[in-house]
């Protein structure tokens, strides 16, 4: 049987360059040309970047790829066409068509395999009613598999993460835990259901985040990946000059993982993560540790984060259970303060 998750150092979101590491790459690299039509660039470390064409469209252009999270070849591409679509989702756009990035050690790796991953990514952009138009391929030493996407929003309905009002609700969209899961798989500890469990979460795409951008009360909106919980809401914290603070017993978490969590079953990056930004989060003294590096967990096909008016948080939860997100929870709320969040039991 083949083991993807042999054949490369890390997996899924885990991937990712760590915070601070990625600000001192970019630190002095000219990223962003002063563009009028240029919606959304790198300012506020938001989903995608956004293209006006004109009054009643934009361009949403994103890209995501990745290192095996699982070991079954059709998952893995399943998860990362999922996850890269959610970031043209999570700015409240409709994508088009879609790009594959793929690398692939050739001489290692069986074809059928190599099948199986395009098989499933393949899957998800007919899922998503989008071609997967062509893309760009390499030999390389680790699996590598993901998507250039791109995605269409009327400008009115673009939705940035940086656009959250003091006294807005925040909502989560799914369960935490998904890097707590999938390292237990690696180490063998993972049960068959919670496989199953975690597989349905990261191949459930974000489509919502088109539906709920009509909503003028949603006011925010980032997807929840790499950085974790808090590194998002940190994100959105200094984008929006407010602060956050959320419950711990209100975040929804996959119960295996929790169980897992309370043992010290985590991924690398999630202590990387809480080093990266651990001195910007306020943590209430009765929080254990395992708690706090939960919330640091790396999310792969994560979540939306939502920042909602209060008024509006029935009517967006009740839309959120029609559209299948069962799991959505009101987490906590925006403040006025210096950005920064600060963690309740």
């Amino acid at each position: 049987m083949i083991r993807l998750t042999q054949y490369s150092h890390g997996g899924g979101c885990g991937c990712k360059i760590a915070p601070a590491q990625l600000q001192e790459i970019l630190r002095q690299v000219p990223l962003n040309q002063g563009l009028e039509q240029l919606l959304v660039g790198t300012q506020t470390s938001d989903d995608a970047a956004v293209y006006q064409l004109s009054d009643r469209q934009a361009l949403v252009l994103t890209t995501d790829f990745f290192m095996p999270i699982v070991d079954d070849p059709e998952d893995f591409g399943r998860i990362a066409a999922t996850n890269a679509l959610s970031d043209v989702y999570a700015m409240g756009g409709t994508p088009i068509l879609a790009l594959a990035v793929l690398g692939m050690p050739i001489n290692t790796l069986p074809m059928e395999a190599i099948q199986g991953i395009m098989l499933g990514g393949a899957a998800v952009c007919q899922q998503a009613g989008i071609p997967l138009a062509g893309g760009h391929s390499i030999d390389s030493p680790e699996p590598i598999f993901g998507l250039v996407a791109a995605g269409l929003v009327h400008p009115t309905h673009l939705r940035r993460n940086a656009s959250a009002k003091p006294g807005d609700k925040l909502i989560l969209t799914k369960p935490l835990g998904i890097g707590i899961m999938t390292t237990a798989l690696k180490k063998g500890q993972l049960t068959p259901e919670g496989y199953e469990s975690v597989l349905k979460v990261m191949t459930q795409l974000n489509k919502v985040g088109s539906i709920l951008a009509s909503n003028p009360h949603v006011h925010a909106m980032t997807d929840v990946t790499g950085f974790g919980l808090l590194g998002h809401l940190l994100e959105m914290c200094r984008g929006s000059g407010v602060k956050a603070e959320i419950s711990f017993s209100q975040v929804p978490i996959l119960p295996e993982a929790l169980a897992l969590a309370s043992k010290g079953i985590f991924p690398g990056a999630a202590q990387r993560n809480w080093d990266g930004y651990g001195s910007q989060i306020e943590i209430t003294s009765n929080l254990a540790k395992w708690e706090t590096l939960l919330l640091a967990d790396p999310q792969t096909s994560g979540g939306l984060l939502l920042s909602v008016a209060p008024e509006s948080v029935p009517t967006v939860l009740e839309q959120l259970l029609a559209e299948g997100y069962g799991f959505s929870s009101v987490i906590g709320e925006f403040t006025l303060g210096e950005p920064g969040i600060k963690v309740n039991p």
